[in-house]
Order: structure tokens, then sequence, then C-alpha cells
């Protein structure tokens, strides 16, 4: 049996559609805060459940019988989703889960620019620490992020962002659901630590010239990262543009630069390019 954290968000959700492709949907298990919220899910035969990230007690009750847990990382930031995170694992073991896959994200470590790779770091100790076997999915950065970077580069022909000349393995949020959903269906994944994104990595000048082959040319102008966190400022809670800007900086150090052939193997297939994704965008 197959379960899924967060099932009502948009990889948990998307990891279910494709499993049911692949297995008996009876098999499967969603777990949610609000079972209200996932009706569709039930009525395809999955088995949907209560499932909080804290409250440890319902968790182990909802695990039961489990034998594959999806762990996706949760929406907090810092020490509350470290602590969740750990309630979900110690959760897994007391219930009898017998492998744990956790969605994380590439450069993990203690002082990383990216803040939530910070909690990617604490919660793979936690995990490895268990005693139970693991799969890490090191996730990129999601292709369906870039239209809310890229904003209104393609009218205007002017990109601007503070990555310099850094390099992402963007990858399609459905590719990388369909690749857990290989990965849980398949043997040989035990104690292995994936990066998940495209086999290649690309710029922003490399995004801006994707778009330029839509119509406008585009350039793409590097600011200065405290300028872009001012500007986040004017829109959004200071630790979500403390946390953006760390991703861009990330971004400018290389920290997502993590060309992996490791989806595509999963896949069968190439995953969806930058070009690919920017053209269906036109």
């Amino acid at each position: 049996m197959i379960a899924i954290t967060g099932a009502s968000g948009h990889l948990g959700k998307a990891t279910l559609e494709f499993l049911v492709t692949q297995t008996s949907p009876e098999t499967l298990v969603a777990l949610v805060r609000d079972p209200e919220k996932v009706t569709d899910l039930s009525a395809k035969g999955i088995q949907v459940r209560k499932g909080d990230y804290d409250d440890s007690a319902t968790l182990v009750s909802s695990l039961a019988g489990v034998d594959k847990l999806v762990l996706i990382s949760g929406s907090t930031i810092g020490e509350e989703r470290i602590r969740q995170h750990t309630t979900v694992i110690e959760a897994a073991k007391e219930a009898g889960v017998k492998h744990v896959f956790y969605t994380s994200s590439p450069s993990p470590s203690a002082n990383a620019l990216f803040g939530a790779a910070i909690d990617h770091f604490h919660t793979e100790n936690v995990l490895k620490e268990s005693g139970l076997t693991y799969t890490i999915f090191r996730n990129n950065l999601y292709l369906d992020i870039l239209p809310m970077v890229i904003g209104d580069a393609a009218q205007s022909g002017k990109l601007y962002y503070p990555a310099g000349d850094g390099k992402v393995s963007f990858v399609l949020r459905a590719d990388i659901a369909e690749g857990l959903a290989k990965a849980l269906t398949t043997d040989g994944h035990e104690n292995q630590v994936y990066e998940i994104g495209a086999p290649t990595a690309w710029s922003f000048g490399d995004i801006a010239e994707a778009l330029s082959h839509n119509g406008k040319p585009v350039a793409y102008i590097d600011i200065p990262n405290s300028a872009y966190e001012a500007e986040l400022l004017k829109h959004l809670p200071a630790p979500i543009a403390t946390l953006y800007a760390g991703m861009a900086e990330g971004m400018k150090q290389n920290d997502f630069n993590k060309p992996d052939i490791t989806l595509e193997k999963l896949l069968g297939r190439t995953p969806v390019s930058l070009g690919e994704f920017l053209k269906n965008l036109a």
C-alpha cells in the first residue's frame, strides 16, 4: 500500500493521478488535513485518510497497513517545517511503514543560501537516522514557477532577475510526479538520493533567448539581489521575500545547476525542456 502526504496539493495529487494508471486505486492512500477537499480522489477508489503534519496520533492511525510513504515537504518554513517532517517520519516508523520517499531540494546544507534547503538538509538527516528505508528526490526548481519570475518580459523585452550566469536544471512538476509514480512502483530505489531535474541546465540568459524565439527580442538584465529583495518586500511578508531572494542567490551560485539523467531514466523519455515549456506559454 502506498500513501502520499499533502495529497490535496499539486505534486501529491498529480503523483496519485499517475499511480492510478499503474496500480489498483484501493492500494493508494491520500493523506490530507481535510478529506472533503479531495472527493475527486475518493471517487476514483483511492482511500482518503486524515493526515495532519502536527497530529502524530492521527498520522500513526492513518498509516496503518502502509508499506511506502511519500512525504511531500510541507509549506511552512524553518524550525516548524523540520518539526512537522520529523513528526511524520516518527509516525511512519511507529506505524510500521517500510519505505519513505521524501521530496527534498538540490544542494541541501546547514548554511544554504536558499532557506528551504536548510530545512531539507535537517529532514534528510532525520530520515536517514530513523533506520527506515528511504528514497530522496532532490527536486529542482519547477518550470511551473517561471511565468511568475518572468512577468511581462516577453512583452517589455527585458527580463530582470539577480541570478547572474548561474544555471538551473528546471523541471516540470508533472514530470516529477510521473517519476515519483514510476519509482514507487518499481524496484531498486532503496536508500538512494536522486537529483531530479532536466539533463540540461539553463541560465537566465538562455531563458531570455528562448522567450525571444516567441516573437519580440528579450534581454536578460542581472540586477542586484538587494534591489530584488526590496521589491519583493513591497508585496510579500519579510520571511517569504527573504526566501525568494535566497533562492535567486542560490541560482547565481549554481546551487541548482544539477543536470542529471535520473528522471529521464525513470520516465523512459526526455523531460519537458525549457524551450518546449516557454513555447507553450506563447
